[in-house]
């Protein structure tokens, strides 16, 4: 495929977060691996590549998948719960955990000759038909979606819909604020653990980044929850546990929700799932630290995926892995007890609606 051939594909796009460097090479500045790649050539991601000393994206409206999904499935507690959210993502990812759940997604390069289309204003009008009260770009990592992320959530937030990512925080600074610029307001950030694990499973990444746009997303105003996935022989020793834990409380503060979710194998890990012990433990430690709002993920049923008031332990919301089974706070999203205020995002439900 020619040059002019390739540019004039709708996912073909000139990306917005680069540098010009000598010898026709590129900066990328959309994730903090910050790739410089020769011309002709593409980024660690494979979704970025250099054409005639430009950089462009290669996956501009290229979606993997497209549905609505309950926003605690993401798993978001403390925001617009009880809603959906038209959930999308593209293909490939900045990290290389073996463990991926969606390795189908995120293992798979982008084939610009091969690429689907959704424009934007196809996005957004889907979701209102069916009913969905946001955007979520998941599945992969949504960071490689950026370019076309903002003009997505842009027309999201003129039609009144949330907009939010399900990421491994690994964007730079300038990417996160263009993405709260354009409608961004929450976050779902994967901790993966400490900087060993990240150094031995994730290509020498920092996990000093995630906690810094973390950090800097809640001083944005966007709503932040943090996902620990307790990954057997990985990161599930209780010195790690502990270590991620007084750092959440330390940078994000007691009231940023924590969920601490089990590993199942997937792609090619083969440890055993995660013991639930370990987990139940992690819960333990957090309330020690000072954490008010713990969560148990990925253990169906499990009492700790219920919101309790931290003040008097009343279940204020009650659910049944991703459905919401009851609702007890009040108008003002207080404990109807003792009237602590629980920080929620998005609006409150009045009446509970059957969510089954």
């Amino acid at each position: 495929m020619s040059v002019e051939e390739l540019t004039s594909l709708p996912n073909v796009i000139e990306s917005k977060l680069y540098d010009r460097l000598r010898g026709d090479k590129v900066r990328c500045r959309v994730c903090e691996r910050r790739c410089i790649i020769p011309p002709g050539r593409r980024g660690f991601c494979s979704t970025k590549i250099n054409i005639n000393g430009r950089l462009y994206t290669l996956v501009y409206g290229d979606l993997s998948a497209i549905e609505s999904r309950p926003i605690e499935i993401k798993p978001f507690f403390h925001y617009w719960p009880g809603s959906t959210a038209l959930t999308f993502s593209t293909w490939s990812c900045n990290f290389t955990c073996p463990w991926c759940q969606n390795w189908s997604l995120s293992k798979t390069f982008p084939d610009p000759q091969r690429a689907s289309y959704v424009s934007p204003e196809t996005v957004v009008n889907s979701a209102l038909k069916r009913g969905d009260e946001g955007l979520c770009v998941s599945f992969n990592e949504p960071t490689l979606l950026f370019e076309y992320s903002l003009d997505v959530f842009r027309l999201g937030r003129d039609n009144g819909l949330y907009a939010c990512f399900v990421s491994n925080g690994y964007m730079t600074l300038e990417a996160l604020e263009e993405l709260y610029r354009a409608g961004m307001d929450g976050l779902k950030i994967d901790i993966k653990g400490t900087q060993d694990v990240y150094e031995e499973y994730l290509g020498g990444t920092l996990v000093d980044i995630v906690w810094r746009n973390a950090k800097r997303a809640l001083q944005l105003g966007i709503h932040v929850e943090i996902v620990f996935l307790i990954i057997t022989g990985v990161n599930d020793d209780e010195s790690t546990i502990r270590e991620v834990i007084e750092r959440h409380c330390k940078e994000l503060g007691p009231d940023v929700p924590i969920h601490f979710t089990r590993y199942f194998p997937a792609y090619e890990f083969t440890n055993p799932p995660t013991d639930v012990t370990k987990l139940e433990r992690a819960y333990e430690i957090a309330k020690e630290v000072g954490i008010n709002f713990p969560y148990v993920g990925n253990v169906f049923g499990h009492k700790w995926e219920h919101t309790y008031c931290p003040e008097c332990n009343y279940p204020v919301i009650k659910r049944l892995n991703w459905r919401i089974i009851s609702y007890k706070l009040n108008e003002e999203g207080k404990c109807p007890r003792c009237g602590t205020q629980i920080p929620i995002r998005g609006r409150r439900i009045k009446k509970l609606r059957l969510l089954f």
